[in-house]
Parts: C-alpha cells; structure tokens; sequence
C-alpha cells in the first residue's frame, strides 16, 4: 500500500510540475511575445510617418523614434526597406547601416506579415519579431526586433528548482503519512487473513479483537459473528452426522443380529423363520422410512424456491385425513374435520410441502394418542393468513420441550417413539416446510388435555394473486 500511495503521489506531482512549467512557460513567453509586438507596431508606425527616399535622412529621423521606443530594454532594433538594406540598426557595433540583413522572420514581415521566430545559438535563445513599415498603402519596409530569453529561462529554471523541492517534501510527507497509515489498515488486515486460514482449518472458536475504525470495527464484529454461526452449524452437522448415524446403526444392528440367529439355526421351524423375515421386513421398512425423511429434509435443505399454484386447502386436508384414516380406525381414534362445512378460495402455495407438513403433524397426533382419543383438524382464514389447526387428546407436550420438539432426531419418548416407528424427522421436516413459505408452527395446550399444533401461512388468494 505504502508503495501504491508513493506511485500515485509521484505520478500526480510530477503532472502538476509538468502544467506548472508548461503553462508558466506559455505564459511570459506569450507576455514577452505580446510586449516586443507592440513596440514594433508603435515603431513601424512611427518610422513611416518620417519614412524619406534619402537613407541617411531617414536614418536620422529614426535614432529618436527608435531609441525612445526601446529605452530601458536589451531589444536590438533594425529598420529596413524592402531591399533588406539596413536603414537604422541599434547595434552600432555591428556596423550593418546600408547593408543587406536577411532573416526569414524578416521577410515574413516585409511580405506583409506580423511573424515571430525562435533561434539559439551557443546557448543563448532569441525572441525575434517583424512587422511592415507602410506609407500611403504599400510597403516601404520591415521592423525587425530581437531579444534574448535569457531571463525567462531562468525564471522557469528557478521556478523549476523550487518545485522539485516542494515536491520532494511533499512525497516525504506524505510517505510518513502512507506508511502510518498503511500500517493502521494492514494490521488489522493481516489479523483478518489470519483469522481466514484458522476458519479454513475448521477453527470457528477463532476471534479478532474488535479495535480500529468504525469501518474495520464493523468488519471484526462481522467476521467474529460469521465464525459464531460457522461454529453453530457445525456443532448442528456434528450432532446431525451422530444422530443419522444412530438412528440407521439401530435398524441395521436388528437386521444383522435376525441374520445371525438364522446362520446359528441350520434346523430351524419354518415358522420361526418366517417371523425372523418378519422381523426383518419391519427394520427394512423402518430404515427405508428414515432414508426417505433424510432425503426430504436434504432437498427442503437445498432448495431456493418453493413452487406456488392454486391449491384448494380443504381438499388437501380431506387427502390428509383419508391417507391416515386407516391408522386411526386401527387405534379407534376419530378424526373430526371442524373445516368441513366451509369453503375457502384456493390459495398460492407449494401443494407437496405444505401436504407434507399437515400430513406429519396429523400422523403424530394419531400417533401419540391413546386408543379410543380423538383428533381435531380445523381451517380458519385471518385476514391474509390461512390457519390449520391440528389438535389432539394425547399426553401433550411440556412447555419446555415445545421448540426442541421440531429439532432433528429429537423425541419426548424415546421408548414410545420405536414402538410407533417414530423417526424424530417428521416436525422438523413440517417446520422447514412452512418456514419455506414465511410461516410458523406454534404449540398451544389442546382444550381436552393433549396439545395443539397451530400452522399458520401467509396466503394470498389465488382471484388476487392471477390479477
């Protein structure tokens, strides 16, 4: 970061320098350019106001003219006439007076032209310019002006010099600053990458201590409240791995232990093997039961979206009630449908999980209610929300239990539980289901001792949701 703060730094002051110079440049040479116009326009003019055919008079005239024009300037002058034959010069020394001086800047401006040029020679750089000299319309000559640059260069040098200094402290500066600053950022990042490889290792008991800005703050507290629930669903997989794992070991500990006693009894009655198959069936037809409940609860657990359609919400409870009547007759308990003498619109919802969940909520009602019991199912519209209502005369459920009783594998009995094949997956599996459509599952004391399941559902009628 330190490196990048420097790179960027370095690159925006060197742009700066660059405009500066430039734009300094541009302009004095521009301010210069302006200035040395100026003066031969006021000369050109003046000059052809006393223009004579008599060199030697006109080079009289001109001195004053000339001389006034440049007083207090380092500007060589030189006026000539169109046959580049010099009239006056500033430079006596050079003794051009009546000889031929030739410039290309010069003939621009005997051409007509206001030209400008630049020439350096041993290292010193010249600003010359020309202008016409004309009389009644047409051109009798050329003013020609020269000067050095000498000061603007270093003008530009100094200027130069002074912002590589101020440059340089400023990358100084802002060198400490990015490096303390880099420091404060990248500690606690090198923190979160430590943090990262013990989560990867499995290490989700790992905190960061939470200091530093409020936006690195928010980032520990994020990252230590990640590692929390990393760490709760993993002791929820563990205790998920152990207790599949039990629960299949005990059909297959039955199985292999009928298998075993068949091998030691070579003379054995037919019909007690036939009751050892028996036996058998029944803990495949229990293993298989619980296979099948993992699998559903593997794709609730897998799914991102449920399947809405119109869905006749007494019809699939009279589905419910007629799958399950046969258990019922066999423990003599009566189903009463309360829902039967009303009529409800059909209702968006996922037809199978929904069916899924009253039909497991029913079974256990049937369940663990004694011989001879009673079971009540009832639908109710609230506002916008569909209720079912599963109750039953049973032993109920203590209040203590009511939100372990949908966690998986869990059982408030568990020796009542093998007796009725229970497998602990059937209220988990219905919770899924309905949390999957923005609902909940409550448990409320049943009116005649045993206890009431309560689904309620969000719903919107199907007449609304297709207009």
């Amino acid at each position: 970061m330190t490196a990048t703060y420097f790179a960027v730094i370095l690159v925006t002051l060197v742009l700066m320098c660059v405009y500066v110079i430039g734009f300094l440049s541009e302009n004095l040479y521009n301010t210069e350019k302006v200035d040395m116009f100026a003066k031969a326009n006021v000369i050109s003019m003046s000059v052809a106001e006393q223009w004579a055919d008599n060199p030697q008079l006109s080079a009289l005239r001109f001195e004053g003219i000339v001389n006034n024009s440049l007083a207090g300037t380092s500007i060589r002058g030189v006026i000539t006439n169109t046959a580049y034959t010099v009239l006056y010069d500033t430079n006596k020394e050079s003794a051009l007076v009546g000889k031929a001086f030739m410039r290309d800047v010069l003939k621009q401006g005997i051409d007509g032209e206001q030209a400008e040029a630049y020439s350096e020679a041993n290292g010193i750089k010249l600003l010359m310019v020309s202008v016409p000299v004309e009389k009644n319309g047409s051109i009798v000559g050329g003013v020609y002006l020269a000067k050095t640059v000498s000061g603007i260069e270093s003008t530009i040098s100094e200027t130069s010099a002074s912002l590589m200094i101020f440059s340089a402290m400023i990358v100084a500066l802002i060198g400490m600053l990015s490096f303390g600053l880099s420091y404060i950022i990248t500690a606690p990042l090198a923190e979160f990458t430590r943090a990262a490889r013990e989560i990867s290792k499995g290490n989700f008991k790992y905190r960061i201590k939470v200091r530093g800005t409020h936006e690195i703050t928010q980032m520990a507290e994020t990252l230590n409240y990640m590692c929390d629930e990393l760490g709760l669903l993993e002791e929820k997989r563990r205790k998920f791995v152990s207790d599949a794992s039990h629960e299949l070991k005990t059909p297959m500990a039955g199985i292999k232990l009928i298998c075993d006693s068949l091998v030691q009894a070579p003379n054995a009655d037919p019909e007690m093997i036939k009751e050892f198959l028996s036996d058998m069936s029944e803990e495949v037809d229990r293993l298989t039961r619980i296979i099948n409940r993992l699998l559903v609860l593997t794709k609730l657990d897998g799914a991102v979206s449920i399947k809405p359609e119109p869905v006749d919400i007494k019809a699939l409870a009279d589905r419910v009630v007629r799958k399950l009547e046969g258990m019922a007759a066999a423990k003599s308990i009566n189903i009463h449908r309360l829902y039967a003498e009303k009529e409800f619109e059909p209702a968006v919802l996922d037809r199978d999980k929904i069916y899924e969940a009253v039909y497991n909520i029913a079974d256990n009602a049937i369940k663990y209610t004694p011989e001879g019991g009673d079971v009540y199912i009832d639908i109710q519209l609230r506002d916008t929300f569909t209720v079912i209502r599963i109750e039953d005369t049973g032993g109920g459920i203590p209040e203590s239990e009511r939100e372990r009783v949908f966690e998986r594998f869990y059982r408030l009995d568990d020796s009542r539980s093998r007796e009725t094949g229970g497998t602990g997956l059937g209220l988990a599996i219905a919770k899924e289901a309905v949390t999957m459509h923005g609902g909940t599952i409550e448990i409320a004391d049943g009116a005649e001792g045993g206890c009431a399941f309560i689904i309620i559902l969000p719903s919107v009628p199907y007449t609304e949701a297709r207009g």
